[in-house]
């Protein structure tokens, strides 16, 4: 039986550091998006984007630094990679990012509606209930992208060893 590492040794920097909060940029671009120019949206995306793809990169890194034969280790860095990428741009970008844009919409359809509160206050309601948004919808868009890959991508891995990518 191994040693186990040192907490230090285990840390993810993509997972268990401040730079985490890189993929949720786009969810903070969608909350802010009745306030500032869709560029500013966009560029929340490629930092998202940025994050995702650093992170499946860093995965692939890793998983092709475990000593085996040359074949298993090719085989296992495309899964890590690939599982990783399609995992974050899943929980990270894709289903977050509509999420708090549909959110944000709808509040500022209904505000406008059922309010006659101006519209930089409608604007800023929105952006706030956007905002408080994010933090709840999180965990349950990771424990269902969980299951999706589960129950479909994962299946068609060879059995090299489930991806860490969660």
């Amino acid at each position: 039986m191994s040693e186990p590492q040192p907490r230090s040794a285990q840390r993810d920097l993509y997972r268990d550091t401040w730079v985490r909060y890189l993929g949720y940029a786009n969810e903070v671009g969608e909350a802010f998006r009745s306030l500032v120019p869709a560029a500013v949206v966009w560029l929340s995306y490629g930092v998202s984007g940025s994050y995702v793809v650093a992170d499946a990169i860093d995965k692939g890194k890793k998983a092709g630094e475990m000593p085996s034969p040359a074949a298993d280790r090719s085989t296992r860095m495309t899964v890590a990679v690939v599982d990783t990428f399609v995992w974050q741009a899943l929980a990270s970008v894709a289903i977050p990012g509509f999420t708090i844009n549909r959110v944000c919409a709808a509040s500022l359809y209904v505000l406008g509606t059922a309010t006659h509160w101006p519209v930089a206050v409608r604007k800023w309601t929105t952006t706030v209930l956007g905002l408080l948004t994010i933090p709840v919808i999180i965990h349950p868009i990771d424990r269902s992208v969980d299951f999706l890959l589960d129950s479909s991508l994962r299946k068609l891995y060879p059995s090299v060893g489930k991806p860490s990518s969660s």
